[in-house]
C-alpha cells in the first residue's frame, strides 16, 4: 500500500497532479483544495499523502495535502454509493473543518451544493457522517471537534420520539410513508434508540432492499 509520495511536482491541475519520484511519474486524483495547497510545478521534495485503490481493471492513486482530508476521504468512501470521485467532489466543496460544521448543523441545503449530490443523497450523507464523527475520536480531533457529540444529531427524548423524528427525516428525503414504516421495523430489537441510530438502521435497510 502506497501511503505517501515525496518528489518533484511535474503537473498540478484542479483534479489531478503528477509527482516525479526517482524518475517515475505518479498521477494522483486530488480535490481542488489539495491542488490549491500544493506549491508550484517544479518544486522538489514535496510530500503528498496518498490512498491507493485497487480495482479489477485498474490501480488508482489519490493524493491529499493533509491527514484530515485523507481520513475524511476514507470515511466518505465507506458510505454505500460514494465512490472516489464523489468523495473528492465533497472535499473540493468543503474543507474538513467546514464539512464537520455542515454535518453538525445537519445542513442539507449546503451539502446539496456538492456537484452530483441531490437533496435526498445530501440528507443521507449527513446522517452517515454524523455517525462517523460521533464515533471516530481521531477524526474529531483532526477536524477540530473537541466534544464527542459535537457532530451528532440531537437525541430524541425517547424511543417513540426517535421513531417519529426518523420517520419525518425519511419523508423529507423523499421516501414514502410505507417505505419509511417498513425500513423502521425491528429497530428496537436491533438496539437503535436514538434518532441517529434509528436513521442509520433505516437507511441500511433501505440500501439493502429489505
Amino acid at each position: 500500500m502506497i501511503v505517501q509520495l515525496t518528489g518533484t511536482l511535474v503537473e498540478v491541475l484542479p483534479a489531478r497532479v503528477v509527482v516525479d519520484v526517482g524518475g517515475v511519474g505518479y498521477e494522483l486524483g486530488v480535490s481542488s483544495t489539495t491542488a490549491a495547497a500544493l506549491p508550484h510545478v517544479g518544486e522538489a521534495g514535496v510530500t503528498v499523502l496518498t490512498r491507493m485503490i485497487v480495482r479489477e481493471d485498474a490501480m488508482e492513486l489519490y493524493g491529499f495535502a493533509t491527514r484530515d482530508e485523507r481520513a475524511l476521504f476514507d470515511q466518505l468512501r465507506a458510505i454505500s454509493g460514494v465512490g472516489p470521485k464523489l468523495a473528492l467532489s465533497v472535499l473540493s466543496t468543503f474543507s474538513p473543518a467546514v464539512l464537520a460544521q455542515v454535518v453538525s448543523a445537519q445542513d442539507a441545503t449546503r451539502m446539496a451544493q456538492v456537484p452530483g449530490v441531490g437533496r435526498k443523497k445530501a440528507s443521507r450523507l449527513l446522517v452517515e457522517l454524523s455517525d462517523v464523527f460521533s464515533k471516530n475520536v481521531e477524526l474529531r480531533g483532526l477536524v477540530g471537534l473537541s466534544e464527542p457529540g459535537a457532530a451528532s444529531l440531537p437525541l430524541a427524548s425517547g424511543a417513540s420520539g426517535a421513531t417519529a423524528e426518523a420517520t419525518e427525516a425519511l419523508l423529507s428525503m423523499g421516501f414514502t410513508s410505507p417505505e419509511a414504516e417498513l425500513a423502521l421495523e425491528g429497530h428496537d430489537e436491533a438496539g437503535a434508540t436514538t434518532i441517529e441510530q434509528v436513521l442509520a438502521y433505516a437507511l441500511r435497510r433501505l440500501g439493502s432492499g429489505r
